[in-house]
């Protein structure tokens, strides 16, 4: 089975880290919240994998046909994945500055840099041929408890360190009121002034208007990476059960007051979390394709 490498590249398209991060700016450029959205479909593509099929595999980006359902229609990923478009269009850009397909769907979410710390980034993955929708329900949810979510991760051989790490992701990024309404409603471990300014837009009543009603899962920075998703949940303003889980008096507390404290340590563990998820049974060597549109098998 081959390798991945950071110089896989290096003799058929020098250029794809430099071009892929260009298009992903330009990106984010055009809207801020697109940098989370881009990290979440990372994070949907890589940690939906079942036992006879990959992570990083770009499964997510094949859309739905009359003979193949997707992973886009599933519970995990229906109305609230997005970005399938600027995928699209950085896979242009490279095909073009490569002279053809040489670039995976798979390694294009790798190589983009979306804010967070600098890593380098093995690449050589290729892509499925075939979505994976059984998959999806590894995901963990935005309501499970601690020991739900320790066992997702650990499933996938991530200790509780790197699980609050690559929680930490959440210091961009938004969630919409049909998502955070039962929280900001009935927990009690949220902060009174917050949830009030909150029921503010997202009242008790779902309804097609307010269900759409966007807050940022960190409302100290929700466009800038950093830690300050971390002191956030030690002040408890957050709006998913899942987030606030990871500081409320459980086992990880004391990892979110060390990521608060020490915003270097989170940046070294988050990029080192972030190649341990991209390194999820990646399919590499003959296996796969590389796909000559993100959206279909060849």
């Amino acid at each position: 089975l081959a390798q991945l490498s950071v110089g896989f590249y290096a003799s058929t398209c020098p250029s794809v880290f430099d071009t892929v991060r260009s298009a992903t700016r330009s990106a984010i450029n055009r809207e801020a919240r697109m940098g989370a959205s881009l990290i979440r479909l990372f994070f949907h593509d890589c940690f939906c994998k079942c036992k006879f099929h990959p992570g990083c595999d770009g499964g997510i980006l094949l859309v739905d046909t009359p003979d193949v359902p997707g992973e886009q229609s599933t519970l995990n990923n229906a109305n609230s994945a997005r970005g399938y478009e600027v995928i699209d269009n950085i896979k242009t850009q490279v095909d073009r500055a490569c002279g053809g397909p040489v670039v995976s769907c798979a390694d294009i979410w790798q190589l983009q840099r979306l804010g967070g710390p600098s890593y380098s980034i093995p690449v050589g993955r290729r892509d499925a041929r075939a979505p994976s929708r059984a998959g999806t329900s590894d995901l963990p949810g935005f309501n499970e408890d601690l020991g739900r979510l320790l066992s997702k991760f650990s499933a996938k051989g991530f200790n509780a360190q790197e699980m609050v790490a690559l929680s930490g992701a959440h210091t961009v990024g938004q969630a919409r009121c049909a998502v955070y309404r039962q929280r900001i409603w009935n927990d009690t471990n949220i902060d009174p002034a917050y949830v009030e300014s909150l029921r503010a837009n997202c009242p008790r009543t779902a309804d097609s208007v307010s269900d759409r009603v966007l807050a940022p899962l960190d409302p100290q920075s929700p466009n800038r990476f950093g830690n300050n998703y971390f002191q956030a949940l030690i002040n408890r303003r957050t709006v998913l059960r899942s987030d606030q889980a990871i500081f409320d008096g459980g086992s990880t507390d004391d990892i979110v007051r060390g990521y608060s404290n020490n915003p270097t340590t989170f940046s070294t563990d988050f990029a080192n979390a972030m190649v341990k998820m991209g390194n999820l049974s990646p399919l590499t060597g003959t296996q796969g394709e590389i796909r000559r549109d993100c959206k279909r098998p060849n």
